[in-house]
């Protein structure tokens, strides 16, 4: 699972670094107040999307030695998965931003509309529904 989760973790520090830019660029200072506060919750799911994304990993360097691998395993899916949602959410909010900031709020939120039904389609219903569904055993 640690490896899974390395590409999301890249990917969402380095996203989360450049949201935490924004705010100290020249035109911020221009953007309209909706456009701040989605600016702000923005930021506030990367920061979370990172938290769960590397929890996984500090989990396994905590307790790995301490036989609590069926716990381990558990905690660390339910943060990946919360990672994963949250990182969706945190790439739908930055589409709407850029498309806010270029095209106006109206294009902003059909572009998030559709950024919303594609990664609902790829990430959560092709895995529900693709391929047959086998117990394996540990």
């Amino acid at each position: 699972m640690l490896q899974e989760l390395r590409v999301a973790q890249t990917g969402v520090q380095i996203l989360t670094g450049f949201l935490l830019t924004i705010a100290f660029s020249a035109r911020f200072d221009d953007l309209d107040d909706t456009t701040q506060i989605v600016y702000l919750c923005v930021l506030v799911a990367a920061v979370l999307a990172t938290g769960f994304l590397i929890a996984p990993v500090a989990f396994h360097r905590s307790i790995f030695y301490y036989g609590e691998r069926p716990w381990l395993i558990h905690a660390a899916n339910r943060c990946a998965r919360a990672g994963l949602a949250t990182l969706a959410a945190t790439i739908c909010g930055v589409v709407w931003l850029v498309f806010a900031v270029v095209a106006g709020q109206v294009l902003a939120s059909v572009a998030t509309v559709v950024s919303v039904v594609f990664f609902v389609a790829l990430w959560g219903l092709v895995p529900l529904f693709g391929g047959e569904r086998r117990v394996l055993d540990d």
